[in-house]
């Protein structure tokens, strides 16, 4: 064997013993990304298409599927409970031999973390949840949450242009311009929405003012109605939520008070279910994120390297800009005219940088500790580090009510 033949040799083992190296490196960090010909994708979630929240995660399934047709192959599991989550997703993997995991709820987090730790081969997504950047980190488990509180400021301007309407028609006084918002419990994502709503309220009736209850549960379709219904009976005159059914909506259609009453909505188009009342809603178009975990498996990268938005480290998020958020439609024969035009503009407002939705002169305290004290008047910048929503501050003149 002559010394060059040698070199030679010597050289192609060198190069494979690094890529070997390199190769191993990347499975024990958990980063070892395959590349499928086809994905086998299991979803989790902790609704059906009768609750608008869940729908509206099965539509953007649904979006995904048609994308990738034949190289995608879906699992939904539905109406999944913590206590059996576990189950389920051992049931995707052992019998489903799924590749990716996605779930649509904050209570799923912590299991779907500790099964991503069990299976480091297959991709965990997490919407709404917070932890991904918490000690222990997995590469292979990810969050992710649309900015929402861009559409419900916007969602705000469009209740506020229909107070101005009933204010300057006589239909009520400046002083009666109030607002019921029904939320699900006392934390950031619910309290960061209902601050940016009445925040786009007031940017167009700087008079009205906002009552709050929470029902303590994400669907409770009784109980969302008659709270509703309490607000409606102490005065106000449009209803907004977060909250997961159409009760608050069936109950505006249904009032029976002197003055009109409206609603604004949250994932579902409801014009259908109240179409004399429903002005518009908004939504996270979860699509975006779903395909760009699908097409990492694909591509062979990291979810984060594949999605159109903001990333910090294993954690994805984005608004208006990256279609993540969008409105639902306007209720023409109802709001006032110009209004689309209005809201076109505040939605290329804020993806330009011109509104900051959480400024004002406004001041809050934090839900959780009347110490913790926050002033608007220089602004916070919310989803600034996370996807979740971490603005949890009830302002001072935002009144929360019992049940």
């Amino acid at each position: 064997m002559t010394e060059r033949e040698i070199r030679y040799i010597t050289t192609v083992i060198a190069s494979c013993v690094v890529i070997g190296i390199f190769f191993i490196i990347r499975m024990v960090a958990g980063e070892n990304y395959l590349t499928l010909d086809t994905v086998k994708a299991g979803f989790v979630l902790d609704g059906d298409e009768s609750s608008p929240y869940s729908a509206n995660f099965l539509n953007a399934i649904n979006v995904v599927r048609n994308e990738y047709d034949d190289k995608l192959e879906v699992v939904i599991k539905t109406n999944v409970r913590a206590g059996n989550l576990e189950e389920t997703i051992n049931e995707l993997l052992e019998k489903d031999n799924c590749d990716l995991i996605i779930s649509n709820s904050s209570v799923f987090g912590e299991t779907l973390k500790n099964c991503a730790a069990k299976y480091p081969d297959v991709q965990f997504c997490a919407a709404t949840c917070d932890n991904a950047n918490t000690d222990p980190v997995y590469s292979n488990y990810h969050t992710f949450m649309g900015e929402i509180y861009q559409g419900r400021y916007v969602a705000g301007i469009v209740a506020g242009l229909k107070l101005n309407e009933m204010i300057s028609e006589g239909e009520i006084t400046e002083d009666e311009a109030l607002v019921g918002y029904v939320g699900a419990f006392p934390c950031a994502e619910v309290i960061s929405g209902y601050t940016a709503f009445i925040l786009g309220v007031r940017s167009e009736c700087s008079s009205a003012k906002m009552l709050v209850r929470y029902t303590e549960s994400w669907g409770d379709y009784a109980l969302e109605r008659d709270l509703a219904r309490k607000f409606i009976e102490e005065g106000c005159v449009i209803i907004s939520q977060h909250s997961d059914t159409i009760g608050p909506a069936i109950a505006c259609e249904k009032a029976r008070v002197p003055h009109n009453v409206y609603h604004i909505g949250y994932n579902q188009d409801m014009i259908n279910v109240a179409p004399t009342s429903s002005l518009t809603g908004c939504k996270i178009d979860w699509s975006s994120y779903i395909s760009s975990a699908i097409n990492s498996l694909l591509n062979g990268k990291s979810i984060e390297k594949e999605v159109e938005g903001d990333v910090h480290g294993n954690d994805s998020g984005a608004g208006f800009a990256d279609g993540w958020v969008k409105m639902l439609d306007i209720n023409k024969a109802i709001t006032p005219a110009g209004t689309d035009t209005i809201v076109e503009n505040a939605i290329k407002a804020i993806e330009e940088g011109r509104i900051n939705v959480f400024e004002g002169d406004y001041t809050g305290v934090k839900f959780d500790d009347p110490g913790d004290k926050i002033s608007l008047s220089s602004g916070y910048k919310e989803n600034y580090k996370s996807s979740a929503p971490t603005f949890s501050y009830i302002l001072d003149d935002v009144v929360t009510v019992e049940q």
